[in-house]
């Protein structure tokens, strides 16, 4: 496992982005900055973004909370699983998915395998401050979301922490946390 810390020196992104040869897949629980922080990484080494979810509503013609509330979560876990596997296949530089897409053991098998795998963390209080600012997250819709989070954070962390790179997501600007990354990925490497 590779942690994130900020270096002293300017990172070559030029060079760094030639040396990575697959997709950067972000995961981690919702609020932590996945897409925020995937646009700004994908800007800094000239690569496309693309946020799974949004390839998922574009797919389904749905947006989540709408799949959730029709078919479950079960259903819809399925329909990420091969949105997913379809744009790891197209070889998109980075993918930011849904918090839960990890869990499921065939996605995280392909992801291990086919890309570079990152898991972005939070603390608890961020995570919450951070997904009160919108009302689409369906599992928060069941009840309190500082319990649901730390409930969700505690089953899916063993998950989770098979990433090989894991960066924590602070207060401050996302591209602290993009620049982390750049920095942990090129040591993994």
């Amino acid at each position: 496992m590779q942690t994130g810390t900020p270096s002293p020196g300017n990172m070559d992104y030029a060079g760094l982005a030639e040396r990575i040869d697959r997709p950067i897949v972000l995961v981690g629980l919702m609020g932590v900055g996945k897409s925020t922080v995937g646009r700004r990484l994908a800007s800094l080494i000239g690569r496309d973004f693309i946020d799974a979810d949004e390839e998922i509503e574009d797919a389904a013609q749905m947006s989540i909370s709408e799949i959730f509330a029709e078919f479950g979560e079960e259903y819809f876990r399925d329909g990420e699983r091969r949105v997913i596997a379809r744009l790891m296949e197209e070889k998109q530089g980075v993918i930011a998915t849904g918090g839960g897409a990890f869990v499921n053991d065939e996605t995280r098998a392909l992801i291990l395998d086919k890309s570079i795998a990152v898991w972005i963390t939070a603390d608890i209080a961020t995570l919450v401050e951070r997904t009160s600012r919108r009302n689409t997250r369906p599992l928060l819709k069941q009840g309190n979301p500082q319990e649901i989070l730390t409930r969700l954070y505690n089953e899916r962390e063993p998950f989770y922490s098979q990433a090989p790179i894991h960066v924590r997501s602070e207060d401050g600007p996302h591209m602290h946390t993009a620049n982390r990354i750049l920095e942990a990925i090129d040591q993994w490497l």
